[in-house]
């Protein structure tokens, strides 16, 4: 039995759970692999402010096809589904690659491409966090489940980008090496669908009286407030993200994991309940401080690990938030909308960087400071309670 206070540990051994896990690191990797590299190809052929643009329109194609997502699960084979997705998820690399290597595609065109990459990711992880890993796990399994493979998706939002840096150096010099970076994320793509193909999922007969389009699988309405405070966080982080980092900032942002991990395992075992969303707010505004300050090497080193730490703590503690507020047989809701949270925000707040703050470091710093005091100004006064009396685990 958890509680809340109970941190979660990696106990699932099992080949389906770690193939699952892998897949998840892997799908998230091929999309976060473009946050570094796309804006400098963009800026070959477009405006800065049209890579805002793109990333707005590919939050919104997260949203697109959630609300069919039980309807698909109920009368087709569940892993199907999330094949089929993986596959338009490759397509739309396909198709930027297309327009990055045989001349500049049409504005609208990769507004659409972008808009469709959403849209498959997005029912990609509903499919695989919210149906596929509780299926292969025992009831009481399943939160931990959960909790260790958001880990996986948590590390890629530092290891995409990495390799993404590491790959255009073999790209072509006039597209910015961003077509390797495309290439990269096919495969991921495919290394992540044959994860998929190894395990055997048994077919479950679908429930009488399905709707086509539904909040189940989708959405949780009751945890809206958790929501948008998770949106606001993960803004800030994406704000930051819109500015130019090197291989040494990535690195370091995934130490910072690690230490999150650390962390919840041995120092907020038996903390406050707040103590690891206040904390790990306080360590973003640490970091955005020494982004201001300028002051090396806290910069290079420092800042970043505390940015990955404070991600780390606030992205699992959010979660299983989620988890708990949720009601019997909604667990793969809370999932999909704690999913829909934290990439959203992310979307909203590179399109901040890049279409209104210039992707200017002081600007950018500066504004995602300001996100990160309303944060924890929400969460302090009015978030924290309001779960304490609406949860229900």
């Amino acid at each position: 039995m958890y509680t809340q206070n109970t941190p979660v540990h990696v106990k699932l051994w099992h080949r389906e759970f770690w193939h699952l896990a892998l897949a998840n690191l892997l799908l998230t990797m091929s999309v976060y692999m473009l946050i570094s590299t796309m804006p400098q190809w963009m800026l070959l052929h477009h405006e800065l402010e049209h890579t805002g643009l793109m990333m707005l329109v590919y939050g919104v194609g997260l949203f697109l096809v959630g609300g069919f997502c039980s309807y698909l699960v109920q009368h087709e084979r569940r892993n199907h589904v999330c094949l089929w997705a993986i596959v338009g998820m490759m397509l739309s690399f396909a198709f930027f690659y297309y327009g990055v290597k045989l001349g500049p595609l049409p504005f609208w065109a990769l507004l659409l491409i972008r808009l469709c990459c959403g849209a498959f990711f997005g029912l990609t992880q509903m499919v695989l966090m919210s149906t596929l890993i509780i299926d292969t796990c025992e009831s009481f399994q399943r939160t931990e489940a959960n909790h260790s493979a958001s880990w996986f998706g948590r590390f890629a939002l530092s290891l995409g980008p990495l390799c993404a840096l590491v790959l255009k150096h073999f790209g072509t010099p006039s597209v910015a090496g961003f077509d390797y970076v495309l290439i990269g994320s096919m495969v991921c793509c495919l290394l992540a669908a044959y994860f998929i193909i190894t395990i055997r999922f048994p077919f479950k007969a679908p429930e009488d009286n399905v709707r086509k389009y539904t909040l189940d699988r989708f959405f949780l309405p009751q945890g809206i407030w958790l929501f948008l405070n998770l949106v606001l966080i993960t803004a800030a982080i994406g704000v930051l993200l819109s500015l130019p980092h090197n291989i040494v900032f990535y690195s370091m942002m995934m130490s910072g994991f690690l230490l999150a991990l650390i962390a919840q395992k041995y120092v907020f075992v038996n903390a406050e309940l707040k103590s690891e969303v206040i904390s790990g707010l306080f360590l973003l505004g640490c970091a955005l401080l020494m982004l201001l300050s300028h002051q090396k090497p806290a910069v290079d080193y420092i800042a970043p690990v505390f940015i990955g730490t404070g991600t780390g703590i606030i992205g699992a503690r959010f979660l299983l938030f989620f988890i708990k507020l949720s009601h019997h047989c909604q667990r793969g809701t809370s999932q999909s909308t704690y999913f829909l949270g934290w990439e959203f925000g992310l979307a909203i707040g590179l399109t901040i960087g890049y279409a209104y703050c210039e992707s200017t470091l002081s600007t950018c710093i500066w504004t995602s400071l300001v996100l990160v005091i309303v944060a924890l100004l929400m969460y302090q006064f009015f978030t924290h309670s309001w779960y304490l009396k609406h949860k229900n685990r």
